[in-house]
């Protein structure tokens, strides 16, 4: 463990050489805290979700509507946690001179007139700062946060993230299908 300003911090679980804001796809899991079920359970071989896990399935599927250039692939809510893929495109070849607010949750590139006529348009969630993956999963994490504590429901998150930069197609279908396998799984899952 490494000290900045004499104190002792924890390393980025991230690749130092890589930048998170490029294209690529990404594996990603999220725990929950202390591996705690807030998601729901998993009878009979089908994941129902809890109100908390309800929550974490519907705004994951909003993370296009406030960030750049991402779609989404194979995901999947768990008891405890969720793994999805997240496809960032065009963020290196993006003009990165837009100006925003950091206390407004605007979209960049579009107006206010563009905003309000987009049915798909929900101010939830979205880091001012860049188009990164860490920004995405933190807006992510802190809107299901935010919802489920507004309506009380029990929730809460393992401090950070894994993620994996998916190198080529092999790798791709290889993760797609650990996902859409892994409630059928759960009983050899490591979080199991």
């Amino acid at each position: 463990m490494s000290k900045f300003n004499n104190k002792y911090r924890i390393e980025s679980a991230r690749a130092p050489w890589w930048d998170y804001g490029r294209s690529g796809a990404y594996f990603i899991t999220i725990c929950t805290k202390n591996r705690e079920h807030y998601f729901g359970e998993i009878n009979e071989g089908k994941m129902v979700l809890s109100p908390t896990g309800v929550i974490a399935d519907l705004l994951w599927h909003e993370i296009p509507y406030h960030s750049q250039n991402v779609e989404l692939d194979e995901f999947v809510v768990m008891p405890n946690h969720i793994h999805g893929i997240l496809i960032l495109n065009g963020n290196d070849l993006e003009n990165n001179n837009n100006v925003e607010t950091g206390h407004a949750l605007s979209l960049r590139g579009e107006t206010d007139r563009d905003l309000i006529n987009n049915p798909n348009y929900h101010p939830r969630f979205r880091n001012p700062g860049k188009n990164t993956v860490s920004s995405i999963i933190g807006g992510y994490k802190s809107a299901v946060t935010k919802h489920a504590n507004r309506l009380g429901f029990p929730n809460g998150w393992q401090s950070r993230f894994h993620d994996h930069i998916i190198r080529d197609d092999a790798e791709y279908q290889q993760i797609k299908n650990y996902i859409s396998n892994n409630v059928s799984k759960w009983k050899n899952d490591k979080f199991y």
